[in-house]
């Protein structure tokens, strides 16, 4: 039995860390990334404004890429300043490859988007990516879901630079976006659809990638500087850099929005005064690598959060309930780390990757009413792949893993032992049509053996700029250690016989380029049937496998560069999201979905960029009640941004959220931020 202290010192907790698979110039994002292609770039005036082209070395296919949110040469909704490598993705695969040869429906989002549209947490990074809902409670910090096509938040598996996140003590085993800061990322990939075939549990609906930044090239320091709305003042600061032989990125990021209103007047008592939310993340994260010969590369990767939220809480000593009289808080510590080995041999024709990954995520809240609570979860997991390269077109990845978790309160230690392996094939069937085929079998120590499966298949019309694609796969979510053993709240008790829930889930769709590959436009029909879902029992005292459900929907984008200084797209989403047994919509997944987003440099250098999100109305829970469903109106939300580079070393920025100040709830009972102005200074040397 492994069972690691809770007063763990921080030093011996980094020789767990956490490393990138790195080829032999150590220049690329985290496992499991192989090299990325090289990036050439074609610059417009003051090397790489909005009229920059990003070429990516890549077979001809490769360079007609219309997947959405990238266009074929990177531009559009992407007003990078400088290289861009969206035209590749890691996680269909775990290998990057160029988008035209994917076959899944996958969103690549680069860092250069994210400090165009000056987005600084993850949940706003994502707030327009096709297929999602994102549910935030409480504002900045606040307890934060993610609703992949309809499927449940916690269908939804995320990495952070190959790591699992999340979070084995509680009830869901989901990860709190909220607490997640944007300064560090350098790309962010959502894939859709079933990936336990690759992936091991919890990948129903999808998973998120999401790699941190490396170093590369002369030291380089970046500091910038925020102030704005709702006692808005955020500071992030690095130091980075790396030669052929090594490379290292340090970040520290500071948010802070101590003045947010999150509750509704009418959810207070008459008369009581309302108070708003405080929210401080201060996060630190560092990735290393060296390589020690040119066959042999040692990464590390780490990152620690430590956040607090002062946030209003509810009081059930009424009916219909209201807001507590004073602040409760939840402080969080999360780490997170990664050490990985990567060995090349045959010619660079076979490369291992030997990891370690490490995580340890803590949540205490204290309540007025009910007094503290303290949760900890812990996971340790050994992973192997191999990458071999057998022919031409032809490559074969194979993998294994082992990994622990352990959920820890006054109460209750609870733990559990995962063996996956996994295999799978890329290949390039005939000239145009590539076909990526895995399966993967788990054995777990309290539900056994559990096997999953992806087939997906693409077809490239040259000719026409036509692509055809379609994928098929299953997925599981295993019971969690809190559904099968903790027996909370009283009278609810855990079950341990739970089985697994499962998905089968397919799509099929196009992208096709047109005007010479400046505007590209496609759609993408999806069908997910989830069964086994874990829900209550009759008598609301344990948990039971009852549920099913059905999702289906279709995801559609049109992207256009209006001109060589100016790029628009829009993508708009439906989704069919039911509950089998009651025959109604599942709540929080509103049937329409909707984004534009465009950026423009009028001149140099000027960047301007502005976004829409539209929402419709949805089914949710009322908060003073519990009765559900209610409909949840719909709303949008029009964000503008604008930087100005004075020199080389130094630009001014600011933005505007909530443009035309729209008042909504997302989700019922709990109040999103008006209007917000921003505003700030970067600086590097």
């Amino acid at each position: 039995m492994l069972r690691v202290p809770t007063g763990r010192v921080l030093g011996a907790a980094f020789a767990l860390a956490s490393l990138t698979s790195m080829p032999v110039r150590a220049q690329v994002p985290a496992s499991p990334d192989t090299e990325l292609p090289a990036v050439t770039v074609t610059s417009g005036p003051d090397d790489g404004g909005p009229a920059a082209r990003t070429t990516v070395k890549a077979p001809a296919a490769a360079q007609q890429s219309s997947t959405p949110r990238n266009s074929s040469d990177g531009k559009a909704d992407n007003p990078a300043r400088s290289e861009d490598t969206s035209n590749v993705a890691i996680s269909p695969t775990g290998l990057s490859e160029p988008v035209d040869r994917i076959a899944s429906s996958v969103t690549v989002i680069t860092s250069k988007e994210i400090e165009a549209h000056q987005r600084r947490t993850l949940p706003d990074v994502l707030k327009s990516v096709p297929g999602l809902n994102v549910v935030q409670t409480n504002g900045p910090g606040g307890q934060t879901s993610v609703f992949m096509r309809g499927a449940n938040s916690n269908h939804t598996k995320v990495l952070i630079d190959g790591i699992d996140v999340s979070d084995p003590s509680n009830p869901n085993r989901s990860f709190d976006f909220g607490q997640m800061l944007a300064t560090d990322i350098e790309r962010v990939e959502v894939l859709r659809g079933p990936q336990s075939g690759l992936y091991g549990a919890d990948a129903l609906g999808g998973v998120i990638l999401i790699y941190t930044k490396t170093g590369k090239g002369p030291p380089k320091v970046n500091t910038m500087i925020e102030g704005g709305s709702f006692g808005t003042f955020n500071q992030a600061t690095s130091v980075s850099g790396g030669t052929d032989k090594y490379n290292y990125a340090v970040n520290i990021s500071h948010f802070r929005a101590n003045d947010v209103p999150v509750t509704p007047y009418y959810y207070l008592l008459p008369g009581e005064q309302r108070l708003d939310n405080n929210y401080d993340n201060w996060t630190y994260s560092a990735k290393l690598g060296v390589n020690l010969s040119k066959d042999v590369t040692v990464n590390f990767v780490t990152r620690y959060t430590d956040a607090s939220l002062a946030f209003i809480g509810d009081d059930y000593s009424t009916y219909p309930s209201h807001a507590q009289s004073s602040r409760s808080h939840q402080d969080v510590d999360d780490f997170f780390s990664r050490g990985e080995v990567v060995w090349r041999t045959l010619g660079g024709n076979l490369t291992n990757y030997f990891g370690i990954n490490y995580a340890n995520l803590q949540t205490t809240n204290i309540d007025p009413a009910s007094g503290t609570g303290f949760n900890e979860g812990d996971r340790v997991k050994y992973d192997w792949r191999s990458v071999l390269r057998v022919a031409p077109g032809y490559t074969i990845v194979t993998g294994a893993d082992h990994q622990n978790e352990q959920l820890n309160t006054p109460d209750l230690f609870a733990e559990e032992w995962n063996n996956g392996v996994f295999a799978e094939l890329q290949s390039e069937i005939f000239r145009d049509f590539f076909l990526v085929a895995n399966v993967r079998y788990d054995d777990n120590e309290n539900f056994g053996g559990h096997t999953t499966w992806r087939v997906a298949p693409a077809y490239l019309i040259q000719a026409t700029g036509t692509k055809l694609k379609a994928s098929v796969g299953t997925a599981f979510k295993a019971p969690t250690l809190s559904q099968r053993f903790q027996d909370f709240p009283p009278y609810f008790f855990g079950n341990p016989d739970l089985k697994p829930e499962e998905s089968l889930g397919m799509d099929a769709g196009f992208e096709q380029q047109i005007f010479g590959g400046h505007a590209q436009f496609g759609a993408t029909y999806f069908y997910n049937d989830i069964t086994n879902l874990i829900d209550s029992n009759a008598t609301f005292t344990s948990y039971i496998n009852v549920g099913k459900a059905r999702t289906s929907g279709v995801e559609a984008f049109v992207s256009a560069d209006i001109t060589d200084n100016l790029r628009v797209r829009a993508d708009y989403t439906y989704t069919e999201a039911t509950d089998e047994d009651t025959h109604t919509q599942l709540l929080r997944r509103p049937r329409n979905k909707g984004s534009i987003s465009a950026g423009w440099t009028p001149y140099d250098p000027l960047l301007l960029t502005a976004s829409v999100v539209l929402i419709g109305k949805s089914a949710d829970v009322d908060r003073a009640t519990s009765i559900s469903p209610v409909e949840l109106p719909g709303f949008g939300i029009v964000n503008v941004a604008a930087d100005y580079k004075l020199n080389d070393r130094m630009s001014v920025f600011g933005r505007v959220d909530n443009l035309f100040d729209r008042h909504y709830e997302n989700p019922d009972g709990f109040l999103a931020t008006g209007i917000g102005v921003y505003g700030g200074i970067k600086f590097t040397n």
